[in-house]
């Protein structure tokens, strides 16, 4: 799911690479700027090469959906699952293949370590890789990564799941004047704009770095794609029906790698790290879409309600942490009374003007940017790809309520845990 991009001009000059930044100062033979694209996930290209050694593309094919269970299940060697939708069955299938999922992504040459957030799903991955680790009986501890403020419900959290399932812990401060001296480096590393994509790889972006520089853990664990395969952003509890909310579910895993993924790959990337993430596990993600939607919602105004019954007395992760309400972890990183998204519209408040705003909203027809944040964030994006506005298709904005903004925080239906 990670967004490679490649160029094809007219004439038959292709290029290919993992970032756009790769491919922008290539020189051709167009006249004009030539159009970088990212190559869509599960597709093949075929070209033909000519005696010339320019090339013509003669088909473009998808060969898997998040929704298809993968050609090589029947050969994989867990064991077998039954195939009735009985809830029992279903968790324990659930089970199974997560820890499937974890265990054919811990074979490494190098340390490995896992982000937690103190959420949910990165608290199972952490919890399920220090278990399997034990098992395989790694020579070395999993460490455990978590950043934020020093009163913050991410950090708090993490200490907590990290002393419950005794991985190396580390924690990193980060305060919002530290996370605004890098927004324009993330900027770049990202190859976006999108408002929540942002504020997010900032936080992720310095616990990358934390990670390179401090320890010599490399390949990493997270707990990325759970939120969409599992319906867990709280606007799903509006959804009008199952069907609404399961079909909502698979446009976000496809759009992925415009979004969280992105953010995800890119952020650890940028500091030579390798990122694991089994809850996009082909066949996970596939059963998950599988059951019938009804088992999907949320249920009891809780997110991802089927998931944390899966492991609901299972003892793999504290009881607090299973039922935790998760924020978005450009929320969560902050103080309850401050968030991160707060201390940035802060600081964008004293660089962009009313007036700036809107004399300046004929620059950037495509997504033109309503607030003064987007248009903060486009600005610096157009300093490094200008005219590329189109590599992502819309802002990632929550559905089916009326929202202005992508934060969790400002939605009427957010309520944070008691504790908290």
């Amino acid at each position: 799911m990670k967004r490679d991009v490649f160029l094809l001009t007219e004439n038959g000059f292709l290029a290919v690479c993992s970032e756009a930044k790769g491919l922008t100062q290539v020189s051709h033979s167009m006249p004009s700027q030539a159009k970088i694209v990212p190559f869509p996930p599960g597709h093949f290209e075929v070209f033909h090469l000519k005696p010339s050694g320019k090339v013509e593309s003669v088909q473009l094919d998808r060969f898997h959906c998040c929704t298809d269970e993968p050609q090589h299940a029947a050969y994989a060697s867990v064991q077998t699952l039954r195939s009735d939708f009985d809830l029992e069955t279903v968790k324990s299938n659930i089970r199974i293949l997560f820890e499937s999922a974890v265990q054919k992504r811990l074979m490494a040459h190098r340390r490995i370590g896992c982000l937690l957030s103190g959420g949910l799903d990165s608290s199972l991955v952490a919890a399920m890789l220090v278990k399997l680790a034990k098992q395989e009986e790694l020579r070395y501890p999993v460490q455990t990564f978590a950043i934020g403020a020093e009163d913050s419900p991410d950090l708090l959290a993490a200490r907590k799941v990290a002393a419950y399932i005794g991985s190396e812990h580390h924690e990193v401060n980060f305060s919002p004047e530290e996370g605004i001296k890098v927004v324009e480096e993330v900027i770049f590393h990202l190859e976006s704009y999108d408002i929540t994509t942002v504020r997010a790889s900032v936080g992720m972006y310095l616990v990358s770095k934390y990670i390179r520089e401090k320890t010599d853990s490399v390949v990493i664990f997270s707990g990325e794609g759970s939120d969409e395969l599992t319906q867990g952003y709280i606007y799903f509890h509006q959804a009008p029906s199952p069907q609404a909310a399961a079909e909502d579910s698979v446009r976000l895993m496809k759009e992925l790698y415009m979004f969280d993924v992105l953010r995800a790959d890119r952020t650890t990337a940028a500091h030579g790290l390798e990122l694991r993430v089994p809850f996009l596990d082909h066949r996970f993600s596939a059963y998950y879409l599988s059951l019938p939607e009804e088992l999907r919602v949320p249920k009891d105004g809780v997110e991802k309600f089927l998931l944390r019954e899966s492991f609901r007395g299972t003892n793999l992760i504290p009881d607090e942490i299973l039922w935790r309400r998760k924020e978005a972890f450009s929320d969560g990183v902050m103080s309850v009374k401050k968030s991160w998204y707060s201390s940035l519209q802060d600081h964008i408040e004293s660089e962009v003007n009313d007036n700036l705003l809107v004399k300046d909203s004929h620059r950037f027809p495509f997504n033109p940017p309503r607030t003064k944040e987007a248009y903060f964030y486009r600005q610096i994006f157009e300093k490094h790809f200008p005219g590329r506005a189109d590599w992502i298709s819309h802002y990632w904005m929550p559905k089916w309520i009326e929202a202005t903004d992508p934060s969790a925080r400002t939605l009427a239906i957010y309520k944070p845990d008691k504790d908290e």
